[in-house]
């Protein structure tokens, strides 16, 4: 089996633009950045503002993608830039692409439009047919389909290998990640550019976790602290892409690693009490993990966060623990590569000899990654 290793990251999120900016912020610590009035009672984490033409030149471009697709455009842009990769059209051209992704944008005033004018409508079935069937305009409607992140990036960055689309909320980007890994140990690829986007800033997506009762709807806590208080996530924007490749394939080309992917591991428990300290403690065990840094993907939810509190204190003991919900707020798919980027800043910084990254979904999904020094 080959080594794997991480030689570039891209990250954008509430606290900055860069891993650099993550690390200082990480460092830190103090409240993030939080927006508790745009969709109050629902607190977001608000991505900050970004020059897309840095990395997305063409208007055109832009003016089609939704706005998560454009945040991880951006971030598997800068990627590509931290990797030495953005210039290199022959490797970028055998690169292969694996995107986590959830669904697209609504268009509220055609929603809006449609409920309004149903409430007057002699037929309301042949109405509802007529406005889907005139309102949409194709372009938009394509525009939402999942799978147009990795064409947007295989068009604007020339990222042209195979692409894949992963969906299933935190377990898309925890697979995403694991197959990366292991299609690079096995020698099948060598390298791949992998992440995940989300927008948080939405009101048709807090509807649908809030119907699940997810949502933290009180001012900004840690979400070591929501627990006692009946629990919750606060949702953000943000997007991480990373440039894996074997190690004899950095060195060739003279890529700088900045830590090791040494194992990859996902579970999907049924849940009920103690299945989410059972499963963590059996993928620590299975990456045989010993971190002195631990980079937790809890959401602050009732029941899964205190479970998940209770066997960090068996499997890493003494370990610093950062909540990138804490950091960042809850990004979905992309939570998965946002630990693993800050894992390997830390790792790259010489302040982590070995970190554990985890991720607990809300609902469903368990993952652990594990990385050491380059």
């Amino acid at each position: 089996m080959r080594d794997v290793v991480i030689t570039g990251i891209g990250l954008v999120s509430s606290a900055g633009e860069g891993l650099e900016a993550h690390l200082e912020a990480l460092a830190a610590g103090g409240a993030p950045n939080t927006d508790a009035a745009t969709f109050e009672p629902f607190p977001v984490h608000p991505v900050v503002a970004l020059e897309w033409d840095r990395q997305i030149p063409k208007k055109s471009d832009q003016r089609q993608m939704e706005a998560w697709q454009r945040l991880g455009c951006y971030a598997a842009g800068l990627a590509l830039d931290a990797a030495g990769a953005k210039d290199d059209a022959a490797l970028k051209g055998r690169m292969q692409l694996i995107v986590s992704a959830g669904g697209g944008e609504r268009d509220y005033a055609v929603d809006g439009q449609i409920l309004t004018g149903l409430r007057q409508a002699e037929n309301p079935g042949v109405f509802l047919n007529e406005r889907l069937m005139g309102d949409l305009r194709p372009t938009l409607f394509l525009a939402q389909l999942s799978n147009l992140l990795a064409g947007n990036i295989s068009i604007v960055h020339g990222v042209t290998g195979a692409s894949r689309t992963f969906m299933g909320e935190e377990s898309s980007g925890v697979d995403a990640l694991r197959i990366a890994r292991e299609r690079i140990a096995s020698g099948q690829d060598d390298i791949f550019l992998v992440g995940g986007a989300y927008n948080a800033e939405r009101a048709d997506v807090l509807l649908i976790y809030e119907m699940g009762g997810f949502l933290w709807k009180k001012p900004y806590a840690s979400v070591w602290e929501r627990p006692a208080d009946g629990g919750g996530m606060i949702l953000g924007s943000g997007a991480c892409f990373l440039v894996l490749e074997s190690r004899e394939h950095a060195e060739k080309r003279g890529a700088k690693a900045l830590a090791s992917v040494a194992g990859v591991a996902s579970d999907r428990s049924r849940r009920k009490t103690g299945s989410v300290e059972e499963a963590l403690h059996a993928l620590s065990k299975q990456l045989g993990a010993k971190p002195d840094v631990v980079l937790s993907g809890a959401t602050g939810i009732k029941g899964i966060t205190e479970e998940e509190q209770a066997a960090l204190k068996d499997i890493a003991p003494g370990a610093a623990v950062h909540a990138t919900g804490n950091l960042v707020g809850h990004t979905i798919e992309a939570q998965a590569a946002t630990g693993m980027a800050l894992a390997a800043g830390l790792i790259a910084e010489g302040k982590a000899g070995e970190a554990l990254v985890t991720s607990v979904g809300h609902w469903r999904g368990e993952g652990a990654i594990r990385l050491t020094k380059a």
